[in-house]
């Protein structure tokens, strides 16, 4: 249930990386939410004016009026400066959702035809939904039926890191790639995403995964037509995109 605009309280924040943040934030009257859903914030000035911006919720769950959000600053940008630089515990916004009903994922949930292994792919601070994603399945005890594939420019870009590094540990199958620097001791390459990458991290095509792709717009769209050239069916790959390329 969507509902109207809900006053939101910052009970935590946490650095994720040097441009960006996690907020959790006490939300009276939440119903809950699914993995890979979203909200939008509403900020307003003193003077009345008020911006709204959408962000992903790294939170899930049923219940609990505590949610999270991961927000990596957007040079110039209106909203994300104030919530990565400026926001302090104890301040008051405004949250509308939970929204979106297509990039989700209930484990518990899924019809028997589409049920099979999940497969994540991130590109910078898409990795919000799908960090939400990972919680679901390591909370249903279905880690090993999970893969990510998570691409950040260096290891000190990676929102969660210490999350997904703990996943790997627990079982979920991760796979870093680095575009721009990796770490002294990495050995394998430095570059973007391409059909090799995709085709070695990615769950076979003949297990039919089903495929979540998050990410800057250029990155969404390349991942995902790559993978349907590979092989993979259009409609088990769901994607979610936001602004820049």
């Amino acid at each position: 249930m969507v509902g109207g605009w809900r006053p939101a309280r910052v009970i935590e924040t946490r650095t994720q990386t040097p441009s960006a943040r996690s907020i959790r934030l006490e939300v009276p009257g939440w119903t809950g939410s699914d993995a890979g859903q979203h909200v939008d914030v509403r900020l307003t000035a003193e003077d009345g004016y008020q911006a709204v911006r959408s962000y992903s919720l790294g939170s899930y769950g049923p219940s609990t009026e505590v949610i999270e959000l991961a927000v990596d600053e957007v040079p110039d940008g209106e909203v994300s400066p104030y919530l990565v630089r400026d926001v302090r515990i104890g301040d008051e916004l405004e949250v509308k959702g939970p929204l979106g009903q297509f990039f989700v994922w209930r484990p518990d949930q899924e019809l028997p035809e589409r049920r099979g292994p999940v497969q994540l792919i991130a590109g910078g601070s898409g990795v919000v939904p799908l960090v939400a994603m990972i919680r679901a399945a390591q909370d249903a005890g279905a880690v090993e039926s999970v893969r990510m594939l998570y691409s950040v420019r260096s290891p000190e870009d990676a929102i969660y890191r210490d999350e997904v590094v703990s996943a790997a540990a627990a079982g979920v199958d991760v796979r870093w790639v680095y575009t721009r620097s990796a770490p002294p001791d990495w050995e394998g390459t430095v570059g973007r995403v391409d059909a090799d990458t995709l085709r070695d991290a990615v769950w076979p095509v003949e297990r039919e995964p089903l495929v979540f792709v998050c990410g800057p717009t250029g990155f969404v769209e390349h991942a995902a037509d790559t993978l349907v050239r590979l092989g993979h069916d259009p409609v088990r790959v769901r994607t979610e995109r936001f602004g820049g390329r």
